[in-house]
Formats: structure tokens, C-alpha cells, sequence
């Protein structure tokens, strides 16, 4: 069985993350929830016009 190889640690990657971390997750929520709320509205217009079509 082989060792895992460690490697060592990215000093410049963590940095960036920490950088960009608080710029980019709020970003990430309000598009994420801005694209729910629209797919949920398609679906429901979708709905609505299935059901009217009787």
C-alpha cells in the first residue's frame, strides 16, 4: 500500500479564496434564489395555462 503524497500548501490560492470568498457567495445566493423564483414562476404560469385550457 502506498503513502498518500502530501502536497504542499498553496499560500496564493488560499489568499485569493479569502479574498474573493465574501464577493463571490453573495453573489452566488441572490442570483441562485433570483433563478428560483423565476423557473418557479414559469412553471406556475405553465400550470395556469394547462389548467385553463380545459
Amino acid at each position: 500500500m502506498k503513502t498518500p503524497i502530501v502536497k504542499k500548501f498553496n499560500f496564493a490560492m488560499a489568499l485569493q479564496w479569502v479574498i474573493f470568498l465574501p464577493i463571490i457567495l453573495p453573489l452566488c445566493l441572490v442570483f441562485g434564489a433570483v433563478q428560483g423564483a423565476v423557473n418557479m414562476i414559469e412553471k406556475m404560469a405553465q400550470r395556469m395555462w394547462l389548467d385553463l385550457e380545459l
